[in-house]
């Protein structure tokens, strides 16, 4: 019982904020974005704490993404292009760190209003968007240019609502990648940069954990690893057949019914 009171959040919190990591990391609906809205739901304080568990359980999320893509990552042409789509949102992201955590993170009305905008643009993105024939559907294979563009359109992802899934998905598209390939590489590009956003703020803010808090964050990652492992499989198979129209109705949807929660 001492370990309980010990902690700034309880197991049942921990477990189902790793449950809506692992669903929604790798969906372009905004890992982020959800975390912050359930976490006003559970009515959790909206602390430094919180903001750093949020961004820490992404690492549950990353242990699913080596243990089903561990073969590509020992692929040197495929690694390279990783690191070089790494580049931008870790330079971006470096350099608004403080701004994002002060201003952006735990900001319900800025994650409210980027989940709707970035539905509608998913809907009309998928109204609009061709797939050419000539479109790239091997990672080893695309260009520099290709990395470099969608490390530029997932650093936008920085904006909490946004989706850094949905950002270097479309991304993607718009630069001539096919679907299965784009959303693998953004499995793939997720490891680089969630690694070295948690690896960033637990540095930070490592002393904001007691001992009770890390059996909290250990729970979160549990949780977040066992269903992103369902997840990731499930949204290839989705993507072979399906366009993300539906993802983008569901993000205006969850936009309005959070907005009545809040309110």
């Amino acid at each position: 019982m001492l370990l309980w009171y010990t902690m700034r959040m309880n197991f049942f919190d921990a477990a189902v904020l790793g449950i809506v990591e692992g669903l929604t990391e790798f969906l372009p609906v905004s890992s982020t974005g959800h975390l912050i809205l359930v976490g006003h739901l559970l009515g959790i304080p909206d602390t430094d704490f919180l903001k750093t568990f949020e961004i820490a359980i992404q690492a549950g999320a990353i242990g699913a993404v080596i243990v089903l893509y561990w073969k590509s990552f020992l692929n040197l042409e495929i690694t390279k292009r990783v690191l070089v789509g790494f580049i931008p949102t870790a330079l971006i992201g470096f350099a608004l760190y403080r701004l994002i955590k002060t201003y952006l993170l735990g900001n319900e009305y800025v994650v409210l209003a980027a989940l709707a905008m970035g539905g509608v643009a998913l809907i009309i993105f998928e109204r609009l968007h061709k797939e050419g024939a000539e479109a790239t559907d091997d990672i080893s294979r695309m260009s520099y240019r290709q990395a470099v563009g969608i490390g530029l359109f997932q650093s936008i992802a920085v904006i909490p609502g946004v989706s850094r899934s949905g950002a270097s998905i479309l991304g993607g598209l718009i630069l001539g990648l096919r679907r299965t390939a784009i959303v693998e590489y953004s499995f793939l590009l997720a490891v680089p940069t969630m690694g070295a956003a948690t690896a960033l703020d637990l540095f930070k803010s490592y002393s904001l954990f007691s001992t009770g808090d890390a059996w909290s964050l250990a729970v979160g990652f549990v949780t977040a690893f066992i269903v992103a492992l369902i997840v990731i499989q499930f949204f290839l198979r989705f993507v072979r057949t399906q366009t993300f129209v539906s993802f983008g109705v569901y993000r205006v949807l969850a936009a309005a019914v959070f907005f009545l929660f809040l309110m």
